[in-house]
C-alpha cells in the first residue's frame, strides 16, 4: 500500500459524493417531485390561508432542489472520507473497495434508515407546522443515537473477537445495538400528525422515494469511492491484474 494524505482522500471523498448527489438529484426529481406537487395540491385545497410565495415553486424543483442535494452530496461525501481514513485497516483485514462499502452500507443504515424508521419523512401538508422545531429535535436526536450506537457496536465487536471470534463477536455486537435501538424507538415520543384524510397511497409513494434518493446516493458513493480509494492506495493492484491475466493467457497458447 502507498502512503497517501488524508486531503487525497478527502478530495476523492467530495468528488465521489458530487457524482453520487447528480444520480440522488435525479432520482429526487423523477420520483419525489410529482409526490411534493400532490402534496402541496393537497394542502392548497384544505387550506384558508394563502401566504406570499417567496420562492416559485418551479426554482425550488430546478435550481433550489439540485443545489440542495448536490452540495449534501458533496458534504457527506467529504465526511465519509474522513471516516474512511480511520476506519482504514482497522475494522478487519479489508480492501479499499470492501472498507467503502461497509462504511457506505453502515452510514446508510446509521445516518438514514433507523432514524427513518422511527421519524420517517412526510410531505408537505402531513405534519403541523407549529411542532416543526420538536419535530426536528427528535429527529437529530435519532440520528445521534444511532451513530453513537453503531460506534459503540463496532467496537464490542472488535472486543469480543479475540474470545468469540470475529462470527459470534458480530452475531452479538449486532444483537446489543439492534436491543438497544429497540429501546430508543420505545422511549422516545412518537410523532403522528398525518390529516385523517391524508392519501396513504401519496405518503407510501412519497417515503419509498425518500428511501430510493437516500439508498442511490450512499450505494453510488460506495462504489464509486471504493474504486478511486483503490487507485490512491493501491496503484499498482490494476497494472499487476493485467499483466497475471495477460501470462495466463500466454501460458495457454499451444506453441506452433
Amino acid at each position: 500500500m502507498q502512503p497517501i494524505s488524508v486531503r487525497a482522500l478527502l478530495v476523492r471523498g467530495m468528488i465521489a459524493g458530487l457524482a453520487a448527489g447528480a444520480l440522488a438529484l435525479v432520482m429526487a426529481y423523477l420520483l419525489g417531485e410529482p409526490e411534493i406537487d400532490a402534496a402541496i395540491a393537497y394542502e392548497e385545497a384544505h387550506s384558508h390561508e394563502h401566504g406570499v410565495e417567496l420562492v416559485s415553486r418551479t426554482m425550488q424543483a430546478t435550481s433550489g432542489l439540485a443545489t440542495g442535494v448536490l452540495v449534501y452530496g458533496v458534504a457527506l461525501g467529504g465526511i465519509a472520507a474522513l471516516a474512511f481514513c480511520v476506519a482504514w485497516g482497522r475494522i478487519g483485514r479489508f480492501g479499499p473497495r470492501a472498507t467503502a462499502a461497509l462504511l457506505s452500507l453502515g452510514a446508510f443504515l446509521a445516518v438514514y434508515l433507523i432514524p427513518f424508521l422511527k421519524y420517517p419523512a412526510n410531505p408537505p401538508a402531513a405534519s403541523d407546522p407549529d411542532t416543526l422545531g420538536r419535530r426536528t429535535a427528535l429527529y437529530f436526536l435519532m440520528i445521534a443515537l444511532s451513530v453513537l450506537l453503531a460506534v459503540g457496536a463496532v467496537i464490542l465487536g472488535r472486543r469480543l473477537a479475540p474470545r468469540l471470534g470475529n462470527w459470534y463477536a458480530t452475531v452479538a455486537a449486532s444483537a446489543a445495538f439492534a436491543f438497544v435501538v429497540g429501546l430508543a424507538y420505545a422511549f422516545l415520543p412518537a410523532v403522528n400528525e398525518v390529516p385523517a384524510d391524508f392519501s396513504a397511497t401519496l405518503m407510501w409513494k412519497f417515503r419509498l422515494a425518500a428511501l430510493a434518493i437516500q439508498l442511490t446516493l450512499w450505494t453510488t458513493f460506495g462504489l464509486l469511492f471504493g474504486h478511486l480509494a483503490e487507485r490512491a492506495l493501491m496503484p499498482d493492484t490494476a497494472p499487476n491484474r493485467r499483466a497475471d491475466a495477460g501470462s495466463a493467457q500466454r501460458s495457454v497458447v499451444p506453441a506452433p
